[in-house]
């Protein structure tokens, strides 16, 4: 099995190093040549530019995308649209607008090249070890890389085709929604258990609950490993990164009038939380970082 991946960070380089280790022969492009060469270390095989990965994969040709939404991706289409030929796949797998995913497949139909976007979720441990992934696109070049998906996937089930052109994203990024409302929560958990009169050992407590109890998830796992990484929040800044996808969401469900208010208040309270000292706005800090590799902040003058 073989196939390319354009973008080598966080998500992309860490799913070819789940495809290296499982025997896929995987051409890589990053326009960082430290990137690639690290995991041309580990099998990886370079490409130097958009037109040598094309070349260095055999017809029908299928690549992963793994680059910032936005303009980042549309430069990447623009260029595959004239190495790529026609019954190739090109694949977005990052958390592109379904609107945007829509208008680049008709731009690569054109061509005769299918167009299939592909919400990735599972954070940098599911791209390492087994993502879940949501597709939209025609089923026929759905059913023509699924086997790739299927290889990278965390089991069977993990690989869900979504319907037409734009259902992967819109999917992807509605279950954004519901991991913001859900970071939120254990968030505010978190703060309740410190403001207590109680010395908790919380990292005990959060591992208690993954065993058994009604909020068990992976969530309140990475919460109770990232407070035993982090005993003491005060270094810690209250900055959260805030990708913007969600807003998309948010914008869709006011526009037909469908009450949000759980995602609407979390997204409210991470741009709050660059403002005030909570111990809830590290919480969700450290948290998107056990996930999704998103930076945690210190605060100025702080060690550690």
């Amino acid at each position: 099995m073989e196939f390319g991946i354009i973008g080598l960070g966080r998500m992309g380089g860490n799913l070819a190093r789940q495809a290296l280790a499982k025997g896929c022969r995987v051409v890589g492009y990053d326009p960082d040549i430290r990137v690639r060469e690290e995991l041309a270390g580990l099998g990886l095989e370079p490409a130097a530019s958009l037109a040598e990965l094309a070349a260095h994969l055999r017809p029908p040709r299928t690549a992963l995308i793994y680059v910032p939404h936005g303009e980042p991706t549309d430069g990447v289409c623009r260029q595959l649209l004239t190495v790529f030929q026609p019954g190739d796949i090109v694949a977005d797998g990052g958390n592109s607008h379904w609107e945007d995913s829509r208008r680049r497949y008709n731009l690569f139909a054109q061509r005769g090249i299918k167009f299939l976007d592909v919400g990735t979720s599972g954070g940098i441990p599911g791209a390492r070890s087994g993502a879940c992934f949501m597709v939209g696109g025609d089923q026929e070049a759905f059913a023509a890389i699924r086997p790739v998906l299927r290889a990278l996937a965390a089991d069977d089930e993990a690989v869900f085709y979504a319907g037409p052109p734009g259902a992967g994203h819109f999917v992807k990024l509605v279950h954004n929604a519901i991991e913001f409302g859900m970071v939120q929560a254990i968030a505010e958990g978190v703060e309740l258990l410190l403001a207590s009169d109680y010395r908790l050992d919380l990292p005990g407590l959060f591992n208690n609950w993954v065993h058994g109890s009604v909020i068990r998830s992976w969530l309140v796992d990475l919460m109770g490993r990232a407070l035993a990484q982090n005993s003491d929040l005060s270094p810690l800044s209250t900055y959260v990164e805030d990708t913007g996808e969600v807003k998309w969401v948010l914008a869709w469900a006011l526009e037909r009038d469908i009450p949000v208010p759980v995602t609407g208040t979390a997204q409210t309270a991470l741009m709050q939380y660059r403002d005030v000292d909570s111990p809830a706005a590290k919480a969700v800090a450290l948290l998107r970082n056990q996930y999704g590799g998103h930076p945690v902040h210190r605060r100025a003058g702080a060690s550690g």
